[in-house]
């Protein structure tokens, strides 16, 4: 396996850090954090590159806050500088990382993504009588720094990124990279490559897909699914990681299995029925604070769009026409 080097200048161009930028404000472009940075942009950039190229550049304090969407997670975000220069970091390592993924790794990647993954299930499910899911416990808190480290550097060999990455993994507690970081994405993909590679290649799992830490693994043999499961335990147990007991199971393609936010039949697609709820009150919550004018019509409909947007790659046509003719009535027109 080739490694990297001579890629800090990369990193570290001007060009790159412009680029950077841009990505960082998508969808943050009025917090006051990145008005500031905006302000003054060109110094920055410069007293950014400058940190960088002298090795004096440091992470500054995470913003720590809880999501409770679906499930309660902590999220650690980094300052507004500190995420332009993990974009820049990533517009170099990834393209050097994705080489090494294979094809059914769907998240955060060019051209994959979750309505992909749910695609290739719903194609491997028309053709497999069982599917064994699997969910690693805890999998961002529990990703140890020495055994990430160790991967990262059998692809990349340059000493400058080779210290802004563990800068970057060592700047959260040990274990673990937080969620809110974008180049924890990476690493995530990254630390379970091996075990990736390992059920397609060695044990030959040609019905296998994984998004992030969801594992699936499809077959006609459910005795052959149970000892894939252990064999996975006990890979899993290697990188000191735990299966998610109550959410690594085998089913019955046939009867419908919950995947990425949807239930997924071999014919057909539906939103799992919580999702459905959630948004419900989300939009009771939304319609309150409108009549007290505490939010615009423009945030609804930025919400319903979104939400719709995911809906719409499931069989929905009737729910979302009740959607739109029910906040129509609410005088919101989408």
């Amino acid at each position: 396996m080739k490694r990297r080097g001579n890629i800090f200048d990369d990193v570290c161009s001007f060009e790159n850090l412009l680029t950077a930028a841009g990505k960082a404000q998508k969808g943050k472009r009025f917090k006051d954090s990145t008005s500031r940075f905006n302000l003054d942009l060109e110094n920055e950039l410069v007293k950014l590159q400058q940190e960088l190229q002298n090795q004096t550049y440091k992470m500054g304090p995470y913003r720590r806050f809880y999501v409770c969407d679906p499930k309660k997670r902590l999220i650690s975000a980094a300052p507004y500088r500190d995420r332009v220069v993990q974009h820049a970091l990533g517009n170099i390592i990834e393209p050097i990382f994705d080489d090494i993924f294979i094809y059914d790794s769907y998240a955060c990647r060019k051209d994959k993504g979750s309505h992909k993954a749910v695609n290739r299930y719903t194609q491997f499910s028309r053709l497999n009588k069982y599917v064994l899911k699997c969910d690693v416990k805890s999998y961002f808190a529990s990703i140890d720094h020495d055994i990430l480290y160790s991967f990262i550097l059998r692809k990349i060999k340059d000493r400058q990124v080779l210290w802004l990455v563990k800068s970057i993994i060592e700047s959260a507690p040990s274990p673990g990279i937080p969620i809110g970081n974008l180049t924890s994405q990476t690493f995530a993909n990254l630390y379970l490559n091996e075990l990736d590679h390992y059920l397609k290649e060695v044990l030959k799992c040609r019905y296998y897909i994984r998004y992030m830490d969801d594992m699936v693994i499809f077959g006609n043999d459910k005795n052959e699914l149970t000892g894939l499961k252990e064999i996975i335990r006990s890979y899993l147990k290697k990188l000191k990681l735990d299966l998610h007991e109550n959410k690594s199971q085998i089913y019955l393609t046939r009867k419908g299995v919950g995947f990425l936010g949807y239930k997924v039949y071999p014919t057909h697609r539906l939103i799992k029925k919580q999702n459905i709820k959630r948004f419900k009150i989300r939009m009771k919550k939304y319609l309150a604070s409108l009549r007290t004018g505490l939010i615009d019509k423009v945030k609804i409909v930025q919400s319903v769009q979104s939400w719709l947007g995911y809906a719409v790659h499931a069989d929905t046509y009737n729910l979302r026409n009740r959607i739109k003719l029910g906040l129509n009535g609410q005088g919101v027109s989408l």
